[in-house]
Formats: C-alpha cells, structure tokens, sequence
C-alpha cells in the first residue's frame, strides 16, 4: 500500500468527524515503491505563513501547501489563469469593480489538533479571514500592497484592525460564495488571487498557535507537511484530501500534448512524497544533480555551467545518460539597489545622484554575462524583462558601461580628492568607503570580486559584508543595508509588478532601495489605472528615465535559464509565473533504479 493510500485510510477510518494522524506522525523514510520527487532549495526556507513569506524557497513550499482561489493553466502560452478552488472563473460586474467566486464544495484542510479531531471543510467564509490577516499590523506582510486602501470600506481596518470587524468589499454571503469589491477597477485583481499570499488558512489554526502560524502550515494543497527540519530537510506528502483534478490548454510544442495526454482528467498529486534539501553552495547542488540526488536542476549555477555545457550544448556523456536540457527565458530581473536613506550614499542632492550615477556606469555588463554567467543573460535596460506585458523591446537605458564618464562625474560633483591609496574622499574631505552585502555563496563570492574591480577602476573603496540571504533581506526591511543584489521574479505577468518595487509607500516591503520620489509614484499611480497600451507604455518609459537620473537600482541581467532534468522525470515544463511544478510531476521509478543502479 502506498503513503498516499495508508494516510487515506487511516484519516477516513473513523468517518468523516475524525482525523487521527497528525502531518508530524510521517514516516522519516519512503515506503517500497513510493513515488518521490527528490527536490532541493537554494535558500533556507522562512516560516511557513502565507500572509508574512516571501523569499522564493518558502514560496516554492507554500504554493504547494496552500490554495488561492485560482492557480495558472500549467500549459498555457501565453500564461493564463484557471480556477483552483474557485469552480470557475469569477464572475464580474459591467464596472470590473465587483468579483463574485464560487467556491468548490468538499474540499478540506489537512489535519491539525486545532480542529478537535472534526475534518474540517473550507468556506468561503476562510478566504475573508485569509486576506484580511494580510491586513494585520501585527504581521506587516509584505504582500498588503496588493489590497490595501483598495477593498471597499478597508480604512476601517487601518484605524482599528480587528478580525471581526466586517468590510463591504469582502463578504461571504454564503458557505461557497466569496465577494470582493474594489473601491476602483485593479486590472492586476486577478493576478493577485493566484500569488500564494492569498493561500486558504483556517482561523482555528492560526489562533491555536499565536505568533507561530509558520510553524505550523496547514492548508488544503495538493501537499501537507511530513517531516521538517528547518533549513536542512522539508518532506510534503501527498494530501489525501486532495479533490485538484488536472486540466489544461496545451500549446503547438509537442510535449504540451505528451503532458496533456498524460495527466488530463486525473488527480493531484502525481508523486506520494517530496523530499527537499536545502543546497545553498552551487557546487553541492550540481554534485547532487549529477549523483542522481535531485530530479532537475532549474538554472544551472554561471559558475558550474562549463561542468555540463560545451558550445551552449550539454555535454555528450550527460547526453547519454539521458539527462535533457532546456533553455527557459525567467520573468526575472537582477537589479542591484542602493538604499536611498543611507548616510554614504542616499539622498536627492546632487553629489549623492552623482555618486550612484557613477556607480551604475562602472557596472560592466558584458563581462558579467560572459565570465559569470556564461552566456546565459541578457543586459537589463529596465526593470522589466521580456515576455512580462508593458516589456518595451526597444528600450535601451541612457547609462551605459562607461568608467571614464564615471570618473569624471566623480570630479566634477566633489570627490576628486584621494587618500593615500588612491581611492576618492567623499566631498567634505572625509574617507569614504561603500558597504555592500552579499551572499556567503562562491557564487557571491565571484560577483564581491565583480564589483570590486568596477567600483576601483573609478576609485572607490567597497568592503562586503556576507550573510545568509535571508538575514541580508531582514536588515533590508529595516533599512540597516546599503547596497545588495537582489533579483525579482515576477508574481504575475504584468509590468506593474516590477515598478512597485520602486514605489514609495512600498519602501521597506519590496521597495528596499527605499526610493521615494513624487514624479515617480504620481506616474506609477496613473499606470497602474491603465490596462496594457500606449498610454500605459509611455508612463512606463517615463518611470525608466526617471530610474536612470536618480539612479536607485543599478539594473543588472535577466536570467536565461540553463534547466536539466533526469530521464525518469515526467510531464516535466517549468512555468513563467509558478515556482515549481511539483503537483504535476511524475516518476518512472524502475528507470530511476536502473540509472542509480549503473552508477554503482
């Protein structure tokens, strides 16, 4: 008997009122002929909360522990979205401010002690509780900014939060009937309903563990917890409670159809277990990958790329163990920003714009995409990269590569003057030294010696401090880091996405740079009302020129992903929006013994 089909019964035996084995009761070790995905995450996970993550590894865990309203087609291209919970796709009003959902009967949250030993269905009633902790001061999620000050009636949780007090753009008229108004039309509205911040919780398990919800997931995904040692090893089990049922729109590719034929019509999860590690250094994570320890490798590290790849293909002998690669163009731009309240650095008066000014010319591109990441990038002129709507092709930023030009914006704005070993005095004549943060990684390591060189062929001193990424993205809230390279993938496919990141009243949520600029923000406001277009577009190159004179971020690369994957992995296809693809994916598990067997 599999995991899957003992949980079932032991969970259903004493009827539909009793759930008698906790997640924590898993065993430590698969069962004979189990199905396991063998996964890894490149950063520790943080707590396991919806309305608080939002580092890419918990994400990667939360989408697959909780369930927004609706989810992306897995096939779709472009991307489109499809009910999850919902049973179809909302129904809206003639003036797109009101969405009324219709929420899928029998499904149920996982096992917790919080429940008092009932099975616990999910209403709709679960979904007003859910968005409005992202309300909850006490939480200061990063997520709020995409309902705050845009439900109707939602100043009165600004004034006074309380979880009872009743909202008219957020109302549950009836067990499966879920209502939001907006106080204006959001074209991103839908986007929203898909992130995992707007996962199902259930009030009861929330409030039996007070300040501890991420200690303790329990939602109704595809998969429940088993077994968690935090930053070192996560294993989700299949949800016996599980009603997702595959569907999907494929496309032209061929595989699209492979995978259509393979799962359309049939239940989620495909795999009994997932075992994930956490593999922070690029070296043991390509180890692993070639030792059979992990199903694929999405973006090969730039460091290790000429372990497996020669002349943009893989390696003839991976080829033959039937290792597949892929190349995938990731939503996703690296940016390094630079903290606007910083003491060294911030601030609107012209010396500090000249300094970053200077900063971002020294930035040399080309070198960072051949030498670091081996070809697999493309220079970012905007925050947006390709294939995210609002993505102008032709846009190319006014500040190119040019130390020269850096060094003479240095002398002309007050920091001609040297010290004794040549590195530039601030313009009151004091030493002036840059601190950036960075991932004690070798691959953060490579890039310190990156910037390095740029910042001292223009004459300034940088030290770097390292830290676990997700230490650096704690001090980055509370404004305590100068500079740091950061990366965003995008939570939905559309511009706006992107641009928040330098919003204002964004500033120490995903605004870290802290950039608060009126010209910006009046722009970024009028954008956001506008549906993709000219209008919209021409905001957008607005809000680029205006990046480029203040200069904020120093945008870096979008990523091309290098992915590799094993032969026994099946209906494999990585998603442009979704972190993982964990609920789709099947094993061959005779293939993957006959390949570990002739590693032997």
């Amino acid at each position: 008997m599999t995991l899957r089909a003992t949980l079932s019964a032991l969970l259903f035996a004493a009827g539909t009122a009793t759930c008698t084995l906790p997640a924590s009761a898993a065993p430590a070790t698969p069962a004979q002929g189990e199905k396991v995905l063998h996964m890894f995450l490149s950063t520790s996970e943080t707590g396991l909360d919806p309305a608080a993550a939002s580092d890419i590894a918990t994400l990667s865990l939360l989408e697959n522990l909780f369930d927004p309203l609706l989810r992306y087609d897995y096939l779709a291209r472009p991307v489109k979205l499809r009910p999850n919970t919902a049973t179809s796709m909302p129904e809206v009003s003639a003036d797109k401010r009101t969405y009324t959902f219709h929420i899928r009967p029998g499904i149920y949250f996982t096992p917790d002690p919080a429940f008092k030993g009932v099975k616990r269905e999910m209403t709709a009633q679960d979904y007003v509780y859910s968005l409005t902790r992202l309300y909850d001061p006490s939480l200061k999620s990063p997520w709020s900014y995409m309902f705050d000050g845009k439900l109707e009636g939602d100043e009165v949780l600004k004034k006074r939060f309380s979880y009872d007090t009743s909202i008219p753009g957020l109302q549950a008229p009836d067990k499966y009937t879920l209502r939001i108004r907006l106080k204006e039309a959001d074209n991103n509205f839908l986007f929203y309903m898909a992130t995992p911040a707007t996962g199902v919780v259930a009030r009861e398990v929330i409030e039996a563990y007070p300040g501890q919800a991420g200690n303790h997931p329990v939602g109704t995904g595809p998969f429940m917890l088993g077994d968690w040692k935090r930053s070192d090893r996560i294993v989700l089990l299949a949800n016996p409670y599980s009603t997702a049922v595959f569907s999907a729109t494929p496309g032209n590719d061929p595989e699209d159809r492979q995978i259509a034929a393979a799962l359309n019509g049939k239940r989620l999860p495909r795999v009994d277990r997932v075992e994930v590690k956490i593999a922070e250094e690029f070296q043991g994570r390509m180890l692993g990958f070639l030792n059979n320890e992990y199903d694929y490798l999405e973006q090969v590290p730039e460091s290790m790329t000429e372990m497996v790849i020669r002349d943009g293909e893989l390696k003839p002998e991976l080829q033959a163990r039937g290792m597949r690669l892929s190349r995938f163009p990731v939503l996703q731009t690296y940016y390094m920003w630079m903290n606007m309240n910083d003491p060294v650095l911030g601030g609107y008066a012209k010396d500090r714009i000249a300094l970053r000014r200077a900063i971002s010319l020294a930035y040399n591109s080309a070198e960072d995409i051949a030498l670091l990441k081996k070809g697999f990038a493309i220079k970012a002129e905007s925050p947006l990269p390709p294939n995210v709507l609002g993505y102008d092709p032709s846009y190319r930023s006014p500040v190119p590569y040019d130390p020269a030009l850096a060094n003479a914006l240095l002398d002309r704005h007050g920091y001609a003057k040297r010290d004794e070993e040549g590195f530039r005095r601030a313009p009151d004549g004091k030493p002036l030294t840059l601190t950036m943060h960075s991932e004690a990684t070798v691959g953060g390591r490579l890039r310190d010696e990156l910037w390095r060189k740029c910042l001292n062929a223009i004459g300034l001193r940088v030290v770097f401090k390292s830290d676990k990424k997700t230490e650096i993205i704690k001090a980055s809230r509370l404004g305590k880091v100068t500079m740091f390279e950061s990366n965003w993938i995008a939570d939905f496919p559309d511009g706006d996405n992107f641009y928040q990141l330098l919003y204002g009243p964004n500033a120490g949520r995903a605004n870290y740079a802290r950039f608060n600029l009126p010209a910006y923000n009046s722009r970024y406001e009028q954008a956001r009302q506008l549906s993709d277009g000219p209008a919209r577009q021409q905001l957008y190159g607005e809000m680029n020129q205006l990046i480029h004179a203040y200069n904020p971020w120093v945008p870096l690369t979008h990523a091309v992903s290098a992915d590799i994957r094993h032969s026994w992995l099946k209906n494999y296809k990585r998603h442009p929006v979704e972190f993982t693809s964990w609920r789709y994916l099947d094993v061959d598990v005779a293939e993957r013994a006959r390949a570990a067997q002739r590693a032997r």
